[in-house]
């Protein structure tokens, strides 16, 4: 059984790189994979890593966009991750309207009764995690991850993820739904130089 966790320590615990034919240049990113794992050791899946990089901006490219569906009376996908600044389209694909709202701090909206797709999306425009819900359906329940970086990726069944990432010095955010409604969780990651392997990230009670 899964308890909520009253603290998170990502740590470095393990660094496995695996030997490619020639280097990797000190300036030049490479794919590597990030593996979650929970205090037993176990693989996290469904665990949302994002990677902030120095100099990197933390608002997304004007114009970048993404959708939060309703379908057969659910929010689809049930987790979407998107970087600072991306406008959210809410299209109705159901034959019932639905009424769409947020209260949490970083996004405060409603969409009311409608059918279709609402003509303006919503701009996410702070960093956190936006809880929405139906006023009309209240089983339906989905949540927006909003990070400060196009570095992010949601981790597989085997609890890993890959990412494009540069040596140095950096900062990794982490957010699991055993974290309750909390922002993601940040902490210092060390990326070295050389050909890319796994780094290991855990996540403690």
């Amino acid at each position: 059984m899964l308890h909520r966790l009253a603290t998170v320590d990502l740590s470095l615990i393990a660094l496995a790189a695996s030997l490619l034919a020639g280097g990797v240049g000190p300036a030049h990113a490479a794919a590597w994979t990030l593996q979650v794992k929970d205090a037993g050791g176990n693989p996290l899946p469904g665990a949302v890593v994002a990677v902030e990089l120095k100099g990197q901006p933390s608002l997304a490219p004007a114009g970048t966009s993404a959708q939060m569906a309703q379908r057969d009376r659910q929010f689809q996908p049930g987790t979407l991750v998107v970087q600072t600044g991306t406008a959210v389209s809410f299209p109705n694909f159901d034959t019932v309207r639905h009424h769409v709202y947020s209260f949490s701090p970083i996004k405060r909206f409603e969409l009311k009764l409608y059918a279709g797709t609402p003509a303006e999306p919503v701009v996410f425009d702070k960093p956190g995690v936006a809880q929405l819900g139906c006023n009309i359906h209240d089983k339906m329940t989905a949540r927006i991850i909003v990070v400060d970086t196009p570095l992010f990726a949601t981790t597989d069944s085997q609890g890993q993820a890959k990412l494009e990432l540069p040596p140095g010095q950096h900062q990794v955010a982490l957010w699991h739904v055993r974290l309750g409604n909390d922002a993601p969780r940040k902490q210092a990651l060390t990326v070295p130089a050389g050909p890319p392997g796994s780094l290991a990230l855990e996540l403690r009670d």
